[in-house]
């Protein structure tokens, strides 16, 4: 069937319901958006369930109605079995699915409709615990949206075509990129609309999204705060078991003031150095590190002499940037004085070309490897200066040069939202900091708020830069910092989504939902519903 064919069939009623109840229903699905593994799950995983949300339902004293929002196939599996276990442990639960698979592209009529229905008989197993909705079958609000969520709607809408597109850049004028914003601004619009509609009309206690920052996870994020409705946001790092969320701001932006306030003033023991020292040689060595499979350096450490030889460094003093990848959505809405990352790479690389009195070395960061497709910032300073001065080194993805040895060598940190800013406070090292990163502001980083304050500060710093060295107090404190952002900002959680499957068989649903689940989870998903954040 061709898709001017499918589209046609799509607007006529009754189509593609007829199709899948006579052919495509019991066919294997060839479709990206496939829920048969988790149609197949769910009878046995409510089974489980049942007699826990029994119990809860005479026992809870707060619960709570939530309405849990998915899109995309794989976060629509995952919050089904987290829905299940908010149902039992009492909670009243609406799982309202969005069944879109391809967020960039335009998908016909007849295909859409028949993914509502694939996701309706996915999902129809839960009905005993879970209200199950398609948004696609709401009607959106037929109001004018307010003047906020119309320039949220913009601002999301931008954010999604940068992290397709993987680079800052949207050309307007290049037809591509503007068919593409065009259709993030018609897909967020329609979220907006019905969510608003929705919300109005049935008032949860609590939004759960997924990201909520890109997408419509951040447009339904956005319309829940426009109503004062709670709203919490979930996303996951590299390390298993563990989830990172954030009541009523997006968990993207990293915001940490309530664990800053809650647990900075408190002392680092010597066991808590030794387990942050342990990440950081883990780094260092280009070592995996407790439950990730993910490596941070691709060589490791050879150390300073060795990586100074390496790149040709003399005595004078080094700046090292480290930069970002770019497309991140942990990127995205993060510029202070700047309107992008690339553009304060290139205005600061053209400042150091200037400045032979100094070495500058720009560290790509070793991520952009698992993103190709991404524009490289390496392209970026390159683009800035066709002819890259001698004293100016740029590190690549792959190069064999460990980011620790570059800490080691470096006078002078420059960093937008990378971690390795913090990573240079914590060695003692000034570092200004130029992006909306959840370390700056906390005392160990030099914050300038304009290209003014920028540029002022350069040349103070590299004027004195013994007289901007990090006091004993201050690197403290960035140490005691970095364990609480980095051991307690994650809280435990069985089941990260891009492993989700081989998670549930080490933590089913039984497992999670017993005495043992419950003493390493519950609190976590109490603070998923919005319940004040505890610390053990």
């Amino acid at each position: 069937m061709t898709n001017s064919l499918r589209e046609l069939l799509g607007d006529l009623p009754f189509t593609a319901e007829i199709d899948w109840m006579l052919r495509s229903k019991n066919r294997p699905r060839k479709d990206h958006f496939n829920l048969d593994k988790l149609q197949r799950s769910l009878p046995a995983a409510v089974e489980v369930v049942k007699p826990f949300a029994s119990r809860a339902s005479t026992t809870l004293s707060t619960k709570k109605k939530v309405l849990f929002f998915a899109t995309l196939h794989y976060w629509i599996e995952q919050s089904a079995y987290l829905g299940l276990v908010l149902a039992g442990l009492g909670h009243d639960v609406t799982l309202l699915t969005l069944p879109y698979s391809e967020w960039h592209k335009q998908k016909d009529k007849f295909t859409q409709r028949q993914r509502v229905l694939h996701t309706k008989d996915a999902l129809a197993s839960l009905s005993p615990l879970i209200k199950h909705i398609s948004m696609l079958d709401l009607q959106p609000s037929t109001f004018n949206l307010p003047t906020s969520i119309q320039s949220d709607i913009k601002e999301v809408s931008l954010w999604d075509a940068q992290y397709t597109l993987m680079r800052e850049e949207v050309d307007m004028n290049d037809p591509s990129d503007r068919a593409l914003y065009d259709l993030r601004i018609q897909r967020n619009t329609f979220a907006a609309k019905t969510a608003l509609e929705y919300l109005q009309s049935n008032k949860p206690d609590v939004v759960l999204i997924p990201n909520g920052l890109i997408l419509e996870m951040g447009i339904v994020f956005r319309v829940a705060r426009y109503l004062n409705i709670d709203a919490v946001a979930y996303e996951f790092n590299d390390q298993r078991e563990q989830i990172w969320l954030a009541q009523n701001s997006s968990i993207m932006q990293q915001e940490t003031d309530y664990l800053v306030d809650a647990r900075c003033h408190l002392p680092v023991t010597d066991e808590m150095f030794e387990r942050v020292a342990d990440l950081e040689n883990a780094r260092r060595g280009a070592r995996v590190w407790g439950k990730s499979k993910r490596l941070w350096q691709y060589v490791s450490s050879q150390g300073a002499d060795v990586t100074r030889t390496t790149l040709g460094l003399d005595s004078r003093p080094v700046v090292m940037l480290s930069a970002n990848v770019l497309g991140d959505s942990l990127t995205l809405g993060r510029d202070i004085f700047a309107s992008s990352m690339t553009e304060w790479i290139t205005k600061t690389v053209q400042y150091f070309a200037k400045r032979t009195d100094l070495q500058m070395v720009i560290r790509v960061h070793p991520g952009e490897k698992l993103v190709p497709q991404a524009k490289s910032m390496g392209t970026v300073v390159r683009e800035a200066l066709p002819e890259l001065p001698s004293h100016i080194h740029v590190i690549g993805a792959l190069d064999k040069i460990n980011t620790y040895d570059l800490i080691e060598i470096a006078d002078v940190g420059l960093a937008y939202t990378t971690t390795v800013g913090l990573e240079t406070a914590m060695n003692g090292r000034p570092v200004i900091s130029c992006g909306q990163t959840h370390y700056r502001g906390r005392g160990i980083t030099i914050d300038p708020n304009t290209w003014d304050e920028y540029y002022a500060t350069l040349d103070k710093v590299l004027a004195d830069i013994p007289a901007h060295q990090m006091t004993e107090k201050q690197i403290e404190f960035a140490w005691n910092y970095a364990y609480r952002f980095f051991f307690e900002y994650p809280r435990p959680f069985p089941w990260r989504l891009m492993n989700f499957w081989d998670d549930l068989e080490v933590h089913p649903l039984e497992k999670v939902l017993s005495d043992e689940g419950m003493a390493q989870f519950k609190d976590t998903f109490d603070f998923l519903v919005n319940e004040p954040f505890t610390w053990k």
